[in-house]
Formats: C-alpha cells, sequence, structure tokens
C-alpha cells in the first residue's frame, strides 16, 4: 500500500494536521465476504474541533456553530466502511472530513442585493393577463 495522499487542504493553505486526528478501527459490515469476520476494515475519524489551532479563529466560531448538532464534546466524527481495505476507507474519512470542515468554514453568502421590475415590463405582463382572461372568458358558452 501508497502513502497517505495528505495533507488534506480544507481550503487555502490551512489543511488538517496529522497529529490531531484520531483514528479507530473495528469491523466492517460492508463487502468482503469472509475477509470480513477478520479485518478491521472501518475506519472511525474524529477530530477534536473545539480545541484545534489549525484553523483561524473565526472559521473555528463558524463550523462550531454550524456543526453543533453534530458535535459531540466539540470533536466531530466521520465514518468510512465502503471499501474492503482500510487504507482506502481511511482516504475516504479524511476527504469526508475535509469535505465537511470546508463546507463549515465558508463565510456566508453575499446578501441578495433587490432589484426593482421597470414599470414598462410590469405593465405588459398585467395587459397580457387581462388578454388571456378575455381569451378564456369568451371560450364559456354562456350568451348563446
Amino acid at each position: 500500500m501508497g502513502v497517505m495522499s495528505g495533507p488534506y487542504v480544507i481550503r487555502g493553505s490551512v489543511s488538517l494536521p496529522e497529529a490531531e486526528l484520531m483514528w479507530r478501527f473495528s469491523r466492517s459490515s460492508g463487502p468482503g465476504g469472509q475477509h470480513v469476520n477478520t479485518s478491521d476494515s472501518q475506519v472511525e475519524l474524529r477530530f477534536d474541533l473545539a480545541a484545534t489551532e489549525a484553523l483561524p479563529e473565526v472559521w473555528k466560531e463558524r463550523a462550531l456553530q454550524r456543526l453543533e448538532n453534530r458535535l459531540v464534546g466539540g470533536v466531530i466524527a466521520v465514518r468510512a466502511s465502503e471499501h474492503r481495505s482500510q487504507w482506502r476507507n481511511r482516504e475516504t474519512a479524511l476527504v469526508r472530513l475535509a469535505s465537511l470542515l470546508a463546507e463549515a468554514t465558508a463565510p456566508p453568502p453575499r446578501p441578495r442585493r433587490r432589484t426593482r421590475i421597470p414599470r414598462g415590463i410590469n405593465e405588459r405582463r398585467l395587459r397580457e393577463k387581462k388578454q388571456r382572461g378575455e381569451t378564456k372568458r369568451g371560450r364559456s358558452g354562456r350568451d348563446w
């Protein structure tokens, strides 16, 4: 097997610190046949979001707020068990954690600038509505 293709960049120059990642391995219920009963291929990756120094303070607050219902004591956990090999599950878990943190630390979207609908367009819309109503009224055979 190769070496992990890290460091996992969250955004810009900020990446996940290898030292702060906590790994746990257990038997997976996924594919693998008899092999599954003997190997610890399921991966659980834990990252202490509340105590980390790797993220800028603003990002950390943003992430803690956005992920609050996923955190257990300030720690975020990600699981991966879809591959037979533990190594590939580790890769998957790392990618998931990095993308989760990237999403959670993203700056809020710019507020929408309201624009006015030009009067001519609005008037045309109302004229067309009126015309359509007339057309439909003409279809009812009331005055026969």
